[in-house]
């Protein structure tokens, strides 16, 4: 599989023009010059896409009979492979960012960045003509970049907090969509302790376990479930260190938060106290009394 370590490289397989700079490209598809068919391949940098009247041919879901064609964000990240099978149908703009420029601005790039590849981002009409507003801001200061860069990096800044928002939207409104990747995420959050546990649950090993980034099952277990992914954990591990204080006698708190997958017993204790506002001993006394 052939990985394109830059935009230039990647443009010209593409079909799209040689970017004005190295670390930012900014455009309009032309679908006249573009490469409509191609096998797996992978970038080495971040892209953003808006696409109107799109069909990709080559994803699983595509049915020649009933498949429409859709407006959307589609979103690249470095290490993900794609491939692509398109109608000549649709118009659209791109977004072309480099990790270095990412390094260097990383108060401007957020959750969405490591969002990975995943299913597009639908735009209602309003979504779509505030996105392509702002594109045609960025696109003009990009033409100027050298004298307002500055400029061009805070509309870019808008453009992705808009992303951003309209992705919260879109877990909000089809929640039956998303029910699955929060139940499994329970799912497996519950079985955790039914084996041993080397360290406590953390949301990038439930993300590893369900091929997600961490970001991205985040938002979604927080929109969702009105608390974020690292609150979910923790009332899992403190409702299983309470039935553990409860009903394991033989255990001690240092045998307790050791099965829990804590390194040291005195962090365990830390954690349980600012959850429970008393210590394990505490409430091991305490159920025993009850």
């Amino acid at each position: 599989m052939k990985l394109y370590k830059d935009i230039a490289s990647f443009n010209e397989y593409l079909g799209l023009p040689k970017p004005l700079d190295n670390d930012i490209d900014i455009g309009y598809y032309d679908i006249s010059t573009m490469r409509l068919k191609s096998e797996p391949v992978s970038i080495d940098f971040y892209r953003i896409a808006i696409k109107s009247n799109f069909i990709d041919k080559s994803v699983s879901v595509y049915d020649p009979e009933t498949t429409q064609p859709v407006t959307a964000v589609f979103f690249n990240s470095p290490d993900v492979s794609n491939g692509w099978d398109i109608e000549p149908t649709f118009n659209g703009i791109y977004l072309q960012f480099s990790k270095q420029l990412i390094d260097k601005n990383r108060f401007l790039f957020k959750n969405y960045y490591n969002y990975g590849e995943h299913e597009p981002l639908l735009l209602i009409e309003k979504e779509e003509q505030e996105v392509r507003t702002i594109f045609a801001l960025m696109l003009k200061y990009y033409d100027y970049k050298k004298d307002n860069f500055t400029v061009l990096l805070s509309y870019v800044h808008v453009m992705v907090s808009l992303v951003e928002s309209f992705y919260r939207r879109q877990f909000s409104t089809n929640v039956v969509q998303y029910s699955p990747i929060v139940s499994e995420f329970q799912q497996l959050l519950t079985s955790y302790y039914n084996q041993p546990a080397d360290q406590i649950p953390t949301v990038q090993y439930f993300a590893d376990k369900m091929g997600l980034t961490s970001n991205y099952l985040g938002d979604i277990i927080k929109q969702i479930t009105n608390k974020t992914a690292i609150e979910n954990i923790h009332d899992a591990v403190i409702a299983k260190a309470k039935e553990l204080l409860k009903n394991r006698d033989d255990l001690n708190t240092t045998e307790i938060a050791y099965l829990l997958g804590f390194d040291y017993p005195n962090y365990f204790s830390k954690f349980f106290k600012k959850q429970m506002i008393i210590t394990p001993k505490q409430y091991r006394i305490q159920s025993l009394n009850e």
